[in-house]
């Protein structure tokens, strides 16, 4: 058996222990790295976060990154303070600080800011927002390429008017319960049912399998709004994969030729097992492609965005 690993395994780097962190405008050591105990992110879990890769000195897909940020922050009127450029800026200060021009992910995280008093109202929220950005070293485990397994578990993915699946938000206890699921069924991830019992993600990247050829994911009604998610729809489009969003079921999970998980991190992982059924043979024709037209994909956006800030 595996021994159990995430599809946030990545390999030790010692250089961690001595990163320099953004916060609040200033660069400061890894083990000094602090915010209030009255910040709304820690006490109520009120913020929004991005996650993003450096390739040759780009973010890549910094753009899609940033719609999706400034569009989260906008509908739960957290003001960020700050531009797109500025971002930028903070976040190439951080990775030069720490001499990364390449594999390397950041975990942007902005919250509501320190509060007056430990309550929920966000008008307690006087001083505005606190951004902190977290560069790392960052190369997934080589673990990873044996795949992950999946358990389904009881915890679904909300509806809109509840919780929309789509903020990227601090607020991931839900995700966290069907983690521990996972975990006490003895698999690595949680795959998370949609409200109507259809598969929809894991606990912490989007979900695909292949069938026949064929790529499916989830209609998209109640999964996180992933960036790499949509770049593989727009992959398999564009290279004649037939690909369809759709409601399925685990039987149809169970019966995959193959199946992957995307995320930022470790673009497409992936899946051995759910519940304990092998996925296909082992092989993974489709999935390979498609991480090798992905891999272009990446280069190009990396290279084109090179050349517009030149």
């Amino acid at each position: 058996m595996m021994d159990r690993q995430t599809t946030h395994a990545a390999e030790e780097d010692p250089r961690n222990e001595h990163l320099l962190i953004h916060v609040n405008g200033q660069l400061v050591p890894k083990d000094e790295a602090v915010v209030s105990v009255y910040d709304s992110g820690f006490m109520l879990g009120d913020g929004m976060w991005e996650g993003m890769r450096l390739y040759d000195g780009e973010w890549a897909f910094f753009d899609a990154h940033m719609d999706r940020l400034f569009q989260s922050c906008k509908a739960v009127a957290l003001n960020i303070g700050l531009s797109r450029d500025d971002i930028r800026a903070l976040l190439d200060d951080t990775a030069r600080a720490n001499g990364m021009t390449g594999d390397a992910h950041c975990r942007l995280m902005i919250t509501r800011g320190r509060k007056a008093k430990p309550f929920q109202h966000p008008s307690l929220s006087k001083w505005g927002p606190t951004i902190v950005a977290i560069v790392e070293h960052s190369v997934p485990a080589s673990g990873l390429a044996k795949g992950i397994r999946l358990a389904s578990v009881p915890q679904v993915r909300g509806l809109p008017h509840a919780q929309d699946p789509k903020f990227n938000s601090h607020s991931k206890l839900n995700c966290v319960i069907a983690c521990l699921q996972a975990e006490a069924a003895g698999a690595d991830e949680g795959l998370m049912l949609d409200p109507h019992g259809f598969v929809n993600t894991t606990n912490a990247c989007n979900f695909f399998i292949v069938r026949d050829g064929e790529v499916w994911t989830s209609t998209g009604d109640y999964c996180m709004n992933g960036v790499t998610r949509a770049n593989v729809i727009r992959i398999c489009r564009a290279n004649g994969i037939p690909v369809k969003e759709k409601n399925f079921s685990l039987y149809e999970a169970y019966g995959a030729d193959e199946a992957f998980l995307t995320g930022t991190f470790g673009a497409q992982t992936r899946v051995a097992s759910i519940d304990g059924k092998d996925i296909g043979d082992g092989t993974c024709p489709v999935t390979e492609r498609i991480r090798a037209l992905y891999k272009d994909l990446v280069a190009r956006t990396v290279a084109e965005q090179k050349a517009a800030r030149q």
